[in-house]
């Protein structure tokens, strides 16, 4: 499967299906993750994790309806391979990162399950809106086969919201990375004022869309010469309305720069900018996200 230049890549798309009361996003990642991906240079395993993590980012950080809002996931691991993983979504731009130990990966197995990749691990999934200021957080056990069970348990379980992700990671004939994804949840007429868990009774018809999405394949996901709104006529096209909602495009967002990072060591006293510098007098700052190192002088930074 080449890239073609037609190819539908790096955007999403929202849409609702308004008799059966559900709305879903659609995502499809191409050179944003190659970009992301390849920075890193990690062991298959530990890429195809992050693939994972970065789509449900971009599936989950596009319902924001707060423009400058930012949607963090990220894992707390006990005694698994992975540290950390980090990722967030912010108007349109995705990073994200993992931190593991090369040991354990090298004695896991070679296509390990979630659980001898994190051990015994939550899933924080953070919601900041810049316009309020307002902080939401929740945190759910690291419990499924993959992190997309992981997430939809979130939604279960912390939203009290019906949802169904799905999500699929690949390579082209070329070697490009491509990754798609599915984001489906029941918002029932009237839910404001009574608990969500009771939707599953009230609104049957969440069955039936649940149904359509599980046979959404990984193929289809991440073939790039299908279009979002095609794979969501494919889902749905019996369905008497289905509205497609604005598309938006995605890319690469990590947000470190010489400036920024000078404006940041700025706002420590001298003091500390000398302790933090070596013996020629350079600060060093990695960044995590994109694996870049800035070396900033005493002297260039302005207080």
């Amino acid at each position: 499967m080449t890239i073609a230049p037609e190819s539908d890549l790096d955007r999403a798309i929202g849409f609702t299906i308004p008799a059966r009361h559900a709305r879903g996003r659609m995502v499809r990642l191409g050179p944003v993750l190659d970009t992301i991906l390849e920075a890193h240079a990690y062991p298959p395993a530990i890429e195809a994790l992050l693939a994972e993590a970065l789509t449900l980012t971009a599936l989950i950080g596009s319902t924001l309806k707060d423009a400058g809002g930012q949607l963090t996931m990220q894992t707390q691991t006990q005694n698994g391979v992975i540290n950390l993983l980090v990722c967030d979504y912010r108007g349109g731009e995705l990073r994200g990162y993992i931190q593991y130990d090369a040991d354990k990966l090298a004695d896991a197995p070679a296509d390990p399950t979630l659980f001898a990749l994190f051990g015994t691990g939550y899933l924080t999934i953070t919601f900041d809106h810049a316009t309020t200021g307002e902080r939401y957080q929740g945190i759910v056990p690291l419990d499924g086969e993959t992190l997309a069970e992981a997430a939809q348990n979130y939604f279960v379980q912390s939203e009290q919201i019906p949802t169904l992700i799905r999500v699929g990671f690949g390579r082209d004939a070329a070697g490009h990375h491509l990754a798609g994804g599915l984001f489906l949840q029941h918002l029932p007429e009237g839910e404001e004022g009574r608990d969500r868990i009771h939707t599953r009774l009230d609104h049957p018809e969440w069955e039936h869309v649940a149904v359509l999405g599980s046979t959404m394949s990984r193929d289809e996901l991440i073939d790039p010469a299908l279009t979002l709104e095609t794979l969501v006529w494919r889902l749905f096209n019996e369905e008497e309305e289905v509205r497609i909602l604005a598309e938006l495009s995605l890319a690469k967002g990590c947000r470190c720069t010489r400036d920024y990072i000078a404006q940041v060591i700025a706002k420590f006293p001298i003091e500390e900018r000398r302790e933090m510098a070596d013996e020629d007098g350079v600060i060093t700052v990695d960044c995590a996200f994109c694996s870049r190192t800035f070396p900033l002088p005493l002297d260039a930074i302005v207080s």
